[in-house]
C-alpha cells in the first residue's frame, strides 16, 4: 500500500496593488513629528526668522570681526540668555506643581547687591572684585530662593501667594540696597559677563549654554528629574512611595532663585547700572511664557528643558521682529499676544484630536492576492 506525501507550499506574496496607501512606517514617523510638543513652536520660530530675513535682507547674515561673531541671529541668541536662565528654573518649579513670581525682583536684588559691592570696594577694575560681587549676588539670590521654598514646603503657603510676597517686597529691598538711586559703577571684568566673548561666542550665550547642560545632566542623568515629575503628578502618592518631596521642592525653589540672580547679573552687566524699578520688571511673565511655549503644563508633571530653549529663542525673535517690521509701540503687546496665542492653539492636543476625528479615514484596499485567496476560501 503506497503512501503519498504532500509537501505544503508557501504561497508567494502578492505584488503591491497600485493606489494602495503609503507604508504605515512613513505615516507613523510623520505623525510622530507633527504631534511632537515642539513641532509648532519650532515651525513658528522658523517662520519668524524667514519673515524677518525677507523683510531685512541681511538679517540671516553672520559675520566674524576680530574673531568674534556678529549679526542679528547672534543678537537674538544673546537676548535669549536671560529668558532661558529664568525659564530653566521656572520649568522645574512648575513641574513640581508650583510657580515662582519673584524671579523678576530677585534679578533686581542680585544686580543691586553686586554693583553696590563693586561701587563700595573702590577696586572695581580687578577680576577678584568682580568675581566676589558675582558670588555675593548669587548667594543672596540663593537665600531668597530658599526662603520661597521654606514658605511653600514648611509653612504650606500656596506657591502663588508665597512668591508674590517677594515679588512685591523684593523691589523695595532692592531700593533699600541702592538707597533709591540708580547705582552705576565701572568694572570691565564685570561688564564682560554681559557684553564679552568667549572663543568668539557672546559670554551670555556661553553662560546660558553651560547652565542648560549642567541642569540637563542633573535632571536627566540622575533620578532628580523623575522625582520632580512624580511630585508634580501626585505629591501625596510620591511621599507615600518614599520620595522626599519637601526637600526636592525646597531645592528646586533654591535653584530657581539662584538662576534668577544669575539672569539679573547677565542682564544688567552690559550697562553697569542697577535700576531697582526696571530691572527684571515683568520678567516673571516672560519666564512662564517660555516654559508654556516649550510644552510644560502649568499643572505640573512632565517638563521639557529643550522646550524652554525653543521658547526663549521664539520670544527673543518675536521681540526682534517688532523692530524689523516697524510695529508701533501701541500695538506691540497685541502683536506678541496674537503670535503666542496662535502657537499655543496650534500645539493644543485637544485641537489636534478634534481635527483628527473630523477628517475622513480611508479604508485599506485589499490586494489582489488576498482577494483571490478569500474567493477560493468562500468557494470551498
Amino acid at each position: 500500500m503506497s503512501t503519498t506525501t504532500t509537501t505544503p507550499t508557501t504561497p508567494s506574496a502578492s505584488p503591491p496593488v497600485s493606489g494602495s496607501p503609503a507604508p504605515r512606517g512613513a505615516q507613523g514617523a510623520l505623525r510622530r513629528v507633527t504631534h511632537h510638543h515642539l513641532f509648532w513652536p519650532v515651525v513658528a520660530l522658523v517662520v519668524m526668522l524667514l519673515a524677518c530675513g525677507l523683510r531685512s535682507p541681511g538679517f540671516l547674515d553672520v559675520t566674524i570681526m576680530d574673531g568674534h561673531l556678529f549679526g542679528q541671529l547672534i543678537d537674538i541668541m544673546r537676548a535669549s540668555a536671560t529668558p532661558l536662565l529664568l525659564g530653566i528654573g521656572m520649568c522645574l518649579v512648575i513641574a513640581t506643581g508650583g510657580i515662582d513670581l519673584s524671579v523678576g525682583a530677585v534679578m533686581a536684588i542680585s544686580l543691586a547687591v553686586s554693583l553696590t559691592y563693586i561701587d563700595a570696594s573702590g577696586t572695581g577694575g580687578t577680576l577678584s572684585t568682580a568675581l566676589a560681587a558675582v558670588a555675593i549676588g548669587l548667594l543672596v539670590a540663593a537665600v531668597i530662593g530658599a526662603f520661597n521654598g521654606f514658605l511653600v514646603t514648611v509653612l504650606g503657603i500656596q506657591p502663588f501667594i508665597a512668591t508674590m510676597i517677594l515679588m512685591v517686597a523684593g523691589r523695595g529691598i532692592a531700593m533699600l540696597i541702592t538707597k533709591g538711586q540708580i547705582t552705576t559703577t565701572t568694572s570691565p571684568p564685570f561688564k564682560s559677563i554681559g557684553s564679552g566673548f568667549i572663543l568668539g561666542i557672546p559670554t551670555p550665550v556661553v553662560i546660558a549654554g553651560v547652565v542648560f547642560a549642567l541642569v540637563a545632566l542633573l535632571v536627566r542623568r540622575t533620578a532628580l528629574g523623575m522625582l520632580v515629575e512624580s511630585i508634580g503628578i501626585n505629591r501625596e502618592a510620591s511621599r507615600l512611595a518614599g520620595v522626599q518631596s519637601r526637600n526636592i521642592t525646597w531645592f528646586v525653589y533654591l535653584l530657581c532663585g539662584l538662576l534668577a540672580g544669575l539672569a539679573g547679573i547677565v542682564y544688567g552687566a552690559p550697562t553697569m547700572a542697577a535700576d531697582a524699578n526696571n530691572i527684571g520688571l515683568m520678567k516673571e511673565l516672560d519666564a512662564i511664557m517660555v516654559v508654556v511655549l516649550g510644552g510644560t503644563k502649568l499643572d505640573g508633571g512632565k517638563f521639557s528643558l529643550a522646550g524652554v530653549v525653543v521658547g526663549a529663542l521664539l520670544l527673543s525673535t518675536l521681540e526682534r521682529a517688532v523692530v524689523i517690521f516697524h510695529i508701533s509701540s501701541q500695538i506691540t503687546p497685541l502683536f506678541k499676544a496674537l503670535v503666542l496665542i496662535i502657537v499655543c492653539i496650534a500645539a493644543s492636543e485637544r485641537l489636534r484630536s478634534l481635527l483628527a476625528s473630523r477628517l475622513p479615514r480611508k479604508r485599506p484596499t485589499l490586494g489582489a492576492g488576498t482577494a483571490t485567496t478569500s474567493a477560493k476560501g468562500a468557494a470551498a
